[in-house]
């Protein structure tokens, strides 16, 4: 891929069908361990390494809480990067192998004694996460610089949610694979890792590859305009929540993203002891929600051009609902429904991958025109952090209602134990109610959303004469 012929264009041209499929590799790897972790992660902790539901949610609770300090540290510091290769690339090229090896320790299990266990993950979940901020928050922040127009942000933006679930697609074909020919399930959990790791380095590397040229050009352009003005961390992050649209834009991710995050959690759960069907329906019902919804891309990308990101968002809930409301009605044993009712979560959950991310670059380009900088990494640090908060919090809320709920958790080489009815009410509860509950208060929040096309128009304009003066001035200062 060259894209030289990208480097005389500014951020206001479209980007090339190349550069475009470059960026959107980037999100595969990360996408594959965040589906893994977020799809049986809980399930190996407490079913394969034997730990109790409530420690198990409580390391990955302890991880996501480090990543309030972790997220918003290397967003800062590569905001503050200079580099011959710009701010973000240096980031992702050093921290692609750490990544992959990091995801490949969380499947081992180093002991049998819960206090061993308790620690060695909560290790894993540090460095684990460490290193999907540093790969992962670079690389995000990119959208906002690759391009300043409203509509090609929302295009850039599919494709990387197109190559994300095919992340999560990918993540599900190699669990159900691997289940398949490997008998044992803790070597089983090691090969997920090991072939897991190497397929989430190497598209990071592809994608450096692949956009550097305009990712260079781009920063280039960025020094052109800037104001260089060094504020502290703890100031920047008040500059950050003083943004109210960005307000906005966290709190309809946190409760898409939770909601979706919950019930992948909870689905192996549902299917297995309240539905009595077998695993293999749990992972086929998930890979129908990824299918879906990257089937579906497309079709919201078309949409939000037409009506706008509000609107389409709405829709998509809309009929993310209907198949929540499904989850609450289906009996035990009952199989027929199941996949449909797969088809329209997946349908909804598309929108929840792209709009919240594609209305983010337009909260960056209002503190640009507020402030005179560009913070990307700082709101995008927030923005990875909501994400990997949902998780963990998910986790942990799981994890701590089961326990609470009396589940019995399994023994190696044992049947697995009859639940006792409490647990199973729990697991109905949070497979659908919970979700229902905080997709109502995201339809709430993008309701009352701020940026509309018009008023991103206005501040586009407004940032262009800006800069314009900008440079007449300099141009003054320095005459030929």
């Amino acid at each position: 891929m060259n894209n030289s012929a990208d480097l005389p264009r500014t951020r206001s041209h479209p980007l090339s069908f190349t550069t475009k499929l470059a960026y959107g590799l980037g999100d595969f790897g990360p996408a594959l361990t965040a589906n893994v972790y977020v799809f049986f992660l809980m399930v190996f902790l407490v079913s394969v390494a034997g730990l109790d539901p409530g420690l198990a949610g409580s390391i990955l609770l302890i991880g996501n809480l480090w990543d309030a300090v972790n997220d918003p540290m290397v967003g800062v510091l590569s905001d503050r990067t200079q580099s011959r290769w710009g701010r973000r690339l240096p980031w992702i090229v050093l921290g692609a192998i750490p990544f992959g090896f990091t995801f490949f320790l969380q499947w081992i299990v180093p002991s049998s004694n819960q206090t061993v266990l308790f620690v060695y993950y909560i290790l894993i979940a540090l460095l684990s996460n460490s290193f999907y901020t540093i790969v992962n928050l670079p690389y995000t922040a990119l959208t906002a610089e690759l391009t300043a127009d409203y509509n090609e942000r929302t295009s850039l933006n599919s494709f990387r949610f197109a190559f994300s679930l095919s992340g999560g697609i990918a993540a599900l074909a190699l669990v159900f694979t691997i289940f398949g020919v490997v008998e044992n399930s803790g070597q089983q959990y090691v090969w997920i890792g090991a072939i897991g790791g190497i397929l989430a380095t190497i598209p990071l590397f592809l994608c450096v590859w692949g956009i550097r040229n305009v990712a260079m050009a781009a920063d280039q352009q960025r020094l052109a305009t800037a104001t260089v003005v060094k504020i502290p961390i703890v100031e920047q992050v008040k500059v950050a929540f003083s943004n109210r649209p960005f307000l906005f834009v966290i709190g309809i991710y946190l409760c898409a993203w939770l909601a979706f995050q919950n019930t992948a959690a909870i689905l192996p759960f549902f299917v297995v002891n309240y539905m009595k069907l077998s695993g293999q329906v749990s992972t086929l019902s998930a890979i129908a929600v990824q299918v879906t919804a990257l089937i579906a891309l497309p079709f919201w990308t078309w949409v939000s051009r037409k009506v706008g990101k509000q609107a389409t968002f709405t829709m998509g809930t809309g009929i993310w609902l209907l198949g929540q409301v499904g989850l609450w009605f289906l009996q035990p044993g009952n199989t027929s429904w199941i996949y449909p009712l797969a088809v329209l979560v997946g349908a909804g959950v598309s929108t929840a991958y792209l709009i919240p991310w594609s209305m983010l670059p337009d909260v960056v380009e209002l503190d640009d025109l507020n402030t005179g900088q560009r913070r990307e990494g700082v709101f995008y640090g927030f923005m990875t952090l909501a994400q990997k908060v949902c998780r963990g919090v998910g986790l942990f809320l799981i994890g701590l209602s089961l326990k609470q709920a009396g589940f019995q958790e399994s023994v190696a080489g044992q049947p697995l134990p009859v639940q006792p009815p409490a647990a199973l009410e729990a697991i109905h509860w949070v497979t659908a109610i919970v979700p229902i509950v905080l997709l109502l208060i995201s339809l709430v929040l993008v309701y009352f959303y701020p940026i509309s096309r018009e008023v991103y128009a206005e501040i586009l304009l407004r940032l262009h004469e800006r800069n314009k003066e900008r440079g007449d001035q300099a141009a003054d200062a320095n005459p030929e």
